[in-house]
């Protein structure tokens, strides 16, 4: 096995599938809105491989045909609310691996004026505070989340926001992202990525070109050293 040290000023991690499983959920949550807007022929499965990694509204737009953005608001929603019930009646959302190592090393380290990790989410503020704390994951001072931004993934906005607000520079952070939306993000913010295979193939993922790929979390140690991140991934 080989290893790779590296060394960032800030963590931004993404958060379904790379910090938390709620696959369950989404799917649950499609095949509600399928039945809702049966004149769209909704593919659960298409949609579950196109479409992780991109802001619920997009995906309704696109997907549901809903344009009046009152409308869109109120269906992200709703949405995002059968995704919490949905993964309740599926043993809930839970931690992905290598999470809680990770967490126990820099969890503490998320304050300002100074954090060194950050979430930077295409979910809503209230599904994703409501699913960090599901999952028992401390919500960081840093907290970028779908209304934040004008423009969602792959553009760049939610990194550099992230980046900004950590108050460092993006070509100094790591992006930890499983969807190859994400990992565009934050290839076009000018930080560095790891591509985690939590949701999608290696060829999907290869194909956003991350700079590094592993299985999961648990491939990977992070401590705080000399006031940067120390990342290790095992390789």
């Amino acid at each position: 096995m080989s290893t790779t040290i590296l060394y960032f000023d800030a963590i931004l991690f993404d958060m379904d599938g790379t910090l938390i499983n709620s696959l369950a959920g989404v799917t649950a949550a499609w095949e509600v809105f399928a039945k809702r807007f049966p004149d769209k022929d909704i593919d659960v499965k298409e949609i579950l491989s196109s479409t992780h990694g991109i802001r619920t509204a997009e995906n309704l737009r696109r997907y549901c045909g809903i344009e009046d953005p009152e409308e869109l608001a109120r269906e992200a929603e709703t949405f995002e609310l059968a995704i919490a019930e949905g993964a309740a009646h599926c043993g809930g959302i839970v931690k992905l691996p290598g999470v809680d190592a990770i967490m126990k090393d820099v969890g503490h380290f998320s304050t300002l004026p100074n954090p060194k990790w950050a979430v930077c989410t295409s979910a809503a503020r209230k599904y994703a505070t409501s699913a960090l704390n599901a999952a028992g994951i401390t919500i960081p001072d840093v907290f970028v989340v779908a209304d934040d931004v004008e423009h969602g993934k792959p553009a760049p906005d939610p990194y550099l926001l992230g980046a900004e607000k950590c108050g460092v520079k993006a070509e100094r952070c790591l992006v930890v992202e499983d969807a190859p939306n994400g990992i565009r993000s934050g290839n076009a913010a000018g930080c560095k990525t790891l591509g985690l295979l939590t949701t999608h193939s290696p060829q999907q993922v290869a194909g956003a070109s991350p700079d590094y790929t592993v299985k999961d979390l648990s491939s990977v140690s992070m401590k705080i050293v000399d006031n940067v991140v120390e990342v290790t991934i095992y390789e």
